[in-house]
């Protein structure tokens, strides 16, 4: 149904936002809780942000997937690696993919008018009020940032809602 009102929209010029408004009253998106309905220490933790942008992520039509990364043994003891960029331990020293990843739709003008492609997106979460410091972590995320937004797709970090 929703690409269905996402096809029906771009026919007639509907806003995104008044897009956004229709699905939502008609039950199809849940809104966003107000920004002060979390008042306890825990409510801005990085789990938090991460719920609460993969809902925002939602409700603007794009779809967002924790992407956990590591190393377990199987079952005969070797390690299996897991998560994007994670091929080898140098590869994920200098790269280290965000904590959400997924596709958001655009449309593209010109000689593909009316046509959408999926733009790959890529959220690192932190807490409320975190910044950038320059730590060996942080530019490892920084350097998957830069990958990504160089070959078109959009990466960044997020805080809180309002910072997809």
């Amino acid at each position: 149904m929703t690409s269905t009102l996402h096809t029906w929209a771009l026919r007639w010029h509907v806003s995104p936002a008044a897009l956004q408004d229709l699905q939502i009253r008609l039950g199809l998106l849940t809104p966003l809780p107000p920004e002060n309905s979390f008042t306890n220490e825990t409510a801005r933790s990085e789990g938090y942000v991460q719920s609460a942008v993969r809902l925002e992520a939602s409700q603007k039509g794009m779809r967002l997937f924790r992407n956990n990364v590591g190393v377990l043994p199987d079952r005969n003891g070797r390690p299996v690696r897991f998560g994007l960029a994670n091929d080898s331990p140098a590869m994920n020293d200098a790269l280290k993919s965000g904590d959400l990843i997924g596709i958001r739709r655009v449309v593209i003008t010109q000689e593909h008018v009316g046509y959408a492609i999926g733009q790959f997106v890529s959220r690192e979460c932190k807490t409320e009020g975190w910044q950038y410091t320059g730590t060996e972590r942080e530019i490892a995320q920084r350097a998957w940032m830069n990958l990504v937004v160089s070959l078109g797709g959009d990466a960044a970090f997020a805080t809180k809602v309002g910072t997809l």
